[in-house]
């Protein structure tokens, strides 16, 4: 067995850099792969994510492609569903990489990410993964690039605003994905740092169901004054809804994934979600890059206002094309890797609303965050260093 596995190995790795080689030299067309959920529970989630990759991809095409010592190439989207399921993703990724010669691969969940890393730097793809897991980057892994910031950088705001807001005890009632386990940790222990009190862990499968009332009902019996929550928006929204029908005053703190205006159109407003801390919705963002992006998005996507998700991801593809042209390569996933914190940099701030500032030698990006808070009804926009004060 361990025979055939290192054959089937070192069969893929000459396989994939032949195909590499080929594309090089013979292909006008640097196909961009992407595996997400594109249906299920977290479909919406998933859509969001590939529709930022297509409108940089468009963006870049549009402007002339990429040229690479004097040939130039555009990029193309090869998306396909795992339905945010982790061995999906990692069946994908072979398909992607052996199929359609992908030397860049997008997913958008832990799980899947993580899958991925089995292979991707045997298999010789750089790994662009959208989720804010620390350890995601934290394992050494050469060709990652973790996309959002981590979300261990938001949690000293979230334990210091809602402890100031509303007490110090907090039940945990999080997605069971591996996300949620990552997230709900760290959480945990941020929370119990300053001071505050656990008084329920309850996960709840947030794919899986519409239907929330027991979990919730299980958290809300140790009453804590804030609750942790998350996962996909809409169902995340529901879960506040039904704290909000089981009389729950408290406050939530909103794991990265949820979005604010997503739960909102659900909830009828922000008012339900008095209280809360989460990241701050694009729509809502001041910066005058974002709110250029925002406007350009919504004119390309019938009045859609765009999340989080479509913004960080549109950005790395204008990234990976700079990349790739001071590389020299189209398909040196390495060299690639060792150019997008300089590329990054290098991007106008019409390309990079989210005010990147640079990629650490672990392969996550840098950028000082912004948060929001609902009160009375409304989005406050602050800075992390801001809301720790």
């Amino acid at each position: 067995m361990r025979a055939f596995t290192t054959l089937k190995k070192l069969s893929l790795a000459a396989a994939t850099a032949a195909a590499f080689g080929a594309a090089a030299h013979g292909q006008d067309v640097i196909n961009i792969g992407y595996t997400g959920p594109l249906s299920g529970g977290a479909a919406q989630y998933g859509k969001n994510v590939l529709s930022g990759i297509e409108m940089g991809v468009d963006e870049v095409n549009a402007a002339g492609g990429v040229t690479i010592k004097g040939k130039t190439y555009t990029f193309k989207v090869i998306a396909l569903d795992d339905q945010y399921n982790p061995a999906q993703a990692a069946i994908n990724g072979r398909r992607l990489v052996e199929q359609d010669k992908t030397p860049v691969i997008f997913c958008p969940h832990a799980g899947g990410i993580f899958a991925l890393q089995t292979f991707n730097t045997q298999a010789n793809f750089l790994l662009m993964a959208y989720s804010s897991v620390p350890s995601i980057t934290q394992a050494g892994n050469k060709l990652t690039i973790r996309i959002p910031p981590s979300f261990a950088s938001y949690v000293p705001a979230y334990a210091h605003t809602e402890m100031k807001l509303f007490g110090k005890s907090v039940g945990l009632a999080p997605s069971d994905t591996d996300y949620g386990k990552a997230w709900s940790k760290i959480f945990r222990e941020g929370w119990e740092k300053a001071g505050g009190k656990v008084v329920a862990d309850n996960p709840i499968s947030y794919n899986k169901s519409a239907d929330f009332y027991s979990g919730v009902s299980r958290v809300l019996a140790a009453k804590p004054d804030v609750m942790f929550v998350g996962g996909p928006s809409e169902p995340t929204a529901l879960v506040v809804k039904q704290a909000r029908d089981l009389g729950f005053k408290g406050g939530f703190a909103v794991m990265d994934q949820a979005k604010f205006d997503e739960m909102a159109k659900v909830l009828g407003g922000y008012a339900p979600m008095d209280g809360s801390i989460g990241v701050l919705p694009l729509g809502s963002d001041a910066r005058p890059a974002m709110k250029a992006y925002v406007a350009a998005y919504a004119k390309s996507h019938g009045g859609t206002v765009p999340t989080s998700e479509m913004a960080f991801n549109y950005t790395m593809v204008h990234a990976l094309a700079a990349a790739m042209k001071m590389a020299g390569s189209a398909t040196d996933a390495t060299a690639i890797r060792a150019d997008m914190s300089a590329a990054l940099k290098a991007l106008p701030a019409s390309e990079n609303p989210q005010d990147f500032t640079g990629i650490d030698s672990n392969g996550g990006t840098e950028s000082d965050a912004f948060l929001a808070l609902i009160q009375d009804g409304k989005l406050r926009q602050a800075k992390i260093s801001e809301l720790v004060k």
